[in-house]
């Protein structure tokens, strides 16, 4: 009863422990594989069937039950049991085929290891390529970034280049326009790009697309926005880019060196009017010693005959004319004999009212006006007073009717600025005494001949000539300069700078240095018809840092104002051309801008200007010439004036 499958195995113990060792074994593995599995899922969560090993495990373990279960039914019969047991292990065992098949294909799909060897000798391939991707995109990197840098360089060069720079194609379209081209030719790089590089040039050597290529290179006259000219340097290069033949132009404003070339060519033409009319005055001295002295040694002889003595007295008076006129010729040359000495020039002027009084007529009205402090000038005393004279004649002459003459004297400083317009002239402080009249006034022809011996406007017989070349010899020979601002119906000042007594003061030592001076960001509108000065000004304002809008004439100023409604302020000369003074534009500009800042500025003295009407009283007024400091204080002046009224 305890062993119901004794009878089938014949009570044969050997067969029955061969079963119970056999099924004991099986047992022991199949309870040993879940155990397997279980560490395999739990460690390795990445895999992509888990389910299936869970599902597996019961089934082995299911069937590792089944062979306990025939071991203890040798002895006990728990059949129905067993048959639960087998039947729990037949679903478990379906359950797992029915899932393994579908699976099959994705199993399959799983890479072998030689698979894996050649991904991974794929991967290592890929590798290499792509370290070496990543070298040349570095390689790539590094060419573009010096490329750039190159670019950076480039670019900073052609905007801070002091000459301009313009890049056009074969077509003459310009593609490139440099800031200190914008500054030259007055337009904005957005306004012209694209457009022919012929609208920058006057009709003389102007580029064009007709000339395949062959541009103009060397002096030409550039044409600004405003319609003023100037003259340039152009040099022209050629280069390929993607196939295509562009074309660099630079350009240098010779603006500077025309102005030098003609100052340079007037003194070189003093200096040899000088040498000449020194050396005739010296010869003819000679000649009049004799000539006066027969003259003198016959008119002691002809005591007797008084009608035949009176010819040798005139032949004595005419040469002593004639001496008066050589002495003034070797003034102009510089070879007359100085003897200088510290002069209190006012002192000099006051002492010479008096003779004034006398000498001049009574319809002409003379006014002094004196700096602050001593003002002390080192030259000879007789030749100053004698320049003096001269100009104090010259300015009755040219008040026929009467008159103003003012004498003023003060401390005057010559900078690099006004050196730019006159280079034969040293910068520093000087003794400044200035004889201003509101006469005639000359015309541009007159004032640059003004200097040259025997060059008068006078009738004949009323004038030699000499009068002021022997004051602009004196200036020169005394190290000083002389200088003659005029207008035409407005009046004369002539201005001489003499040496000052025991200053070695430089303009860099005075102390209104440039970095001193104020500055703005406002857009100021300069109207000024000399080019020279007007270019002159132009980059005096832009150094204190405004922007710049330039006319030529009162019509293109006012023009102006019509089309930019950004600019702040008006900067006009007083004596313009066109019948419209600079008084009157700013009346217009006003009456179109109320409240717009004007500032004024005029070589001629402004008390005169008040008392012709041309200035108010209370206007804001430069007197030329100025220097950079004056100029940046007036133009604050100007805005604070107008912010004081409003």
């Amino acid at each position: 009863m305890l062993s119901p499958h004794g009878i089938c195995l014949l009570w044969e113990p050997e067969l029955i422990w061969l079963h119970v060792a056999s099924d004991a074994i099986i047992a022991a593995a199949y309870f040993s594989i879940p155990f397997a599995l279980t560490i395999l899922v739990t460690k390795r969560r990445d895999l992509q069937f888990g389910w299936v090993f869970w599902a597996f495990a019961i089934f082995i373990m299911a069937c590792g039950l089944t062979h306990l279960l025939s071991i203890y039914t040798l002895w006990v019969p728990v059949y129905g049991i067993e048959g639960i047991v087998k039947a729990v292990t037949a679903a478990a065992s379906i359950f797992t085929a029915g899932a393994l098949w579908p699976l099959l294909p994705r199993i399959l799909a799983i890479p072998s290891p030689f698979e894996l060897q050649k991904v991974q000798a794929a991967l290592e391939e890929e590798e290499i390529k792509s370290r070496d991707a990543t070298l040349l995109l570095k390689q790539v990197g590094d060419a573009q970034r010096a490329m750039r840098e190159s670019m950076t360089r480039l670019t900073a060069i052609v905007e801070t280049a002091v000459d301009g720079v313009i890049l056009f194609d074969a077509q003459a379209r310009i593609l490139l326009f440099n800031p200190a081209c914008e500054r030259l030719f007055g337009y904005r790089a957005d306004e012209i790009m694209n457009h022919d590089i012929g609208m920058l040039m006057s009709d003389e050597k102007r580029p064009s697309s007709a000339g395949h290529g062959r541009f103009a290179t060397g002096e030409a006259v550039g044409l600004r926005k405003d319609g003023s000219t100037f003259p340039m340097d152009l040099s022209v290069g050629q280069a390929w880019q993607d196939g295509e033949l562009i074309h660099v132009g630079i350009i240098h404003d010779l603006t500077a060196r025309k102005l030098t070339e003609q100052q340079l060519q007037q003194a070189q033409k003093m200096e040899t009017v000088g040498q000449l009319s020194g050396g005739i005055a010296h010869d003819f001295n000679n000649l009049l010693t004799v000539i006066i002295g027969n003259a003198e040694l016959l008119s002691e002889q002809l005591k007797a005959r008084p009608d035949l003595q009176q010819f040798a007295d005139d032949i004595c008076e005419s040469g002593e004319r004639g001496a008066e006129l050589t002495q003034r010729l070797l003034a102009f040359s510089r070879r007359q004999l100085l003897q200088p000495r510290a002069i209190d020039c006012r002192d000099l002027i006051l002492s010479m009212l008096k003779l004034f009084k006398r000498t001049l007529r009574e319809n002409i009205e003379i006014r002094t006006t004196f700096g602050p402090g001593t003002i002390q000038a080192f030259a000879d005393r007789a030749q100053l007073e004698s320049a003096v004279l001269n100009l104090a004649l010259n300015a009755q002459d040219a008040m026929p009717s009467g008159g103003h003459l003012t004498l003023s004297t003060e401390i005057a400083a010559i900078d690099e600025d006004y050196r730019s317009l006159h280079p034969e002239v040293a910068s520093g402080s000087y003794a400044l005494i200035s004889v201003t009249d509101d006469g005639e006034g000359m015309t541009p022809d007159v004032i640059e001949r003004a200097f040259e011996p025997f060059f008068t406007t006078k009738e004949v017989g009323k004038g030699s000539g000499l009068g002021l070349s022997m004051v602009y010899g004196f200036a020169k020979q005394s190290d000083g300069h002389v200088s003659i601002y005029s207008e035409e119906g407005l009046g004369t000042t002539v201005r001489i700078y003499l040496p000052r007594v025991g200053t070695g003061q430089s303009v860099a030592d005075m102390p209104e240095a440039d970095e001193a001076a104020p500055r703005g960001h406002e857009t100021i509108l300069i109207a000024e018809d000399d080019p020279f000065v007007r270019s002159s000004v132009i980059q005096r304002v832009e150094a204190l840092g405004y922007r710049v809008v330039a006319a030529f004439n009162s019509q293109e100023a006012l023009q102006r104002l019509r089309t930019d409604p950004g600019i702040d302020m008006l900067f006009t000369d007083i004596v313009m051309p066109g019948g419209m003074s600079g008084w009157e534009l700013a009346e217009q500009a006003r009456r179109m801008r109320p409240g717009l800042p004007v500032l004024f500025t005029s070589g001629y003295a402004l008390e005169t200007l008040i008392e012709q009407g041309r200035v108010q009283a209370h206007a804001v007024v430069l007197t030329k010439p100025y220097r950079k400091a004056e100029l940046a204080q007036r133009l604050r002046d100007a805005f604070a004036a107008v912010a004081v009224t409003s």
